[in-house]
Formats: structure tokens, sequence, C-alpha cells
């Protein structure tokens, strides 16, 4: 079959009917035109963006810096407070240290005073002493070791020898020579002691053997 070719009539419109299409297409309104300033807003949208991001990314990396300085400081004032405790607490460390000395001679002379017939005056005044020193020494935060019959502490005794004894367990302090001292529960002076440790056993302490 032969096909029919579509002819396409050239029309004319008159004057009526093409001001009948301008009214037409004149109510849809005028053309819509994008300020330039948002034209150029639109096109660096993109850009802005990024800017955005780094500038976040920039300000949780200074929170996080400021973070930081404030658990440094933190740190350093509680290091001050604490060395500033210490100085007020050990500041009179090496002038009780010497008054030891002192300390350790007037009970010398007790014991030696005690030995001694007619001494009750010259022991009372000794003792009286003491005792007004060791009140000052407590004021400051001194206290005395307790060493007989301790179990031997190498933080707060400094052995000179050992000595046999059953009176106390083995590697407990049987003799005190000369007491210890701590100031604010930090030692200021080890207590000078000797070591209990087992007595050998004798010849008569060994039993002989029954004849086989």
């Amino acid at each position: 079959m032969a096909k029919k070719k579509k002819e396409t009539a050239n029309v004319e419109l008159t004057e009526e009917e093409i001001a009948e299409i301008e009214a037409l297409t004149g109510n849809l309104g005028p053309a819509i035109e994008i300020p330039t300033e948002l034209q150029e807003e639109l096109e660096n949208t993109t850009g802005s963006t990024g800017e955005l991001e780094a500038a976040q990314e920039e300000a949780r990396s200074n929170k996080e810096l400021y973070l930081r300085s404030l658990a440094e400081m933190d740190n350093l004032r509680k290091r001050t407070i604490r060395e500033k405790e210490d100085i007020a607490k050990f500041s009179n460390e090496n002038i009780l240290r010497e008054i030891l000395p002192v300390i350790d001679n007037l009970e010398r002379a007790i014991e030696h005073a005690t030995s001694q017939e007619d001494s009750a005056g010259l022991l009372e005044g000794v003792e009286m002493t003491l005792s007004q020193f060791n009140n000052v020494m407590q004021k400051f935060g001194v206290e005395s070791i307790s060493s007989p019959g301790e179990l031997f502490d190498p933080a707060h005794h400094q052995a000179v020898g050992q000595l046999e004894t059953d009176e106390v367990p083995p590697n407990h302090v049987a003799k005190e020579l000369q007491k210890g001292y701590l100031l604010n529960n930090r030692l200021l002076r080890p207590a000078m002691v000797m070591v209990a440790k087992a007595p050998q056993p004798t010849a008569t302490d060994i039993e002989p053997r029954a004849p086989a």
C-alpha cells in the first residue's frame, strides 16, 4: 500500500486571531527573572558548604584544646596546693631532727638516774623536761615509733645486729637502741634496733640417741 504523505498547509492568521493569542499568553504573567546577587549566591553554594565544614572542624579542634588546657590547669592547681601543704607540714623537718639527740640524752639521763640512789629530785626534773620536749614535738606533728616486740619493718627500723632470744619471735624487734620518729606520718628518723633470732640449740638440748 502506498503511504499517503501528510501535507501541512500554511495557514495565515488574521490580526484578530494574533491579538487573541497574545491576550491569552499575557494572562500567564511576566517571565520570572532571578536577581544577579541570588544567582551568584547559588553559584557559590558549593564553596560555602566546604568553608562551613572547615569552620566546624576548626571549632571542634579548638574546643578540644580548650578542654585539655582546663584539665592541665586543674592538675597544676591541685599540685600547687599539695606542694604548699607539704611545705607547711615539713618546713621544720631539719630543726626537729636536730632536737632529737637532745631527747635521746634526756632519756639516757633518766635511765642512769633510776639506777642511782638519792636521785629522785634529778630524775623528776629530767622527766619533766623530757615531757615538755615531747609535748612540743607533738604540736609539730612528731610522734615516736613503737618498736620493741614489733615485726621488723625496714621502712621504720634500722637493724644494727641480731640477738638470740626466745622472748620474742624471730625477725621481731628484740631491743631498741634508739627511738625512731615520724613527722606527719613520714619517716623523720628510723629506729635503731636489734632483731631477734631463734637461739641455737646447746649440747644439753640434743637428746642422745638410744643404741640400736
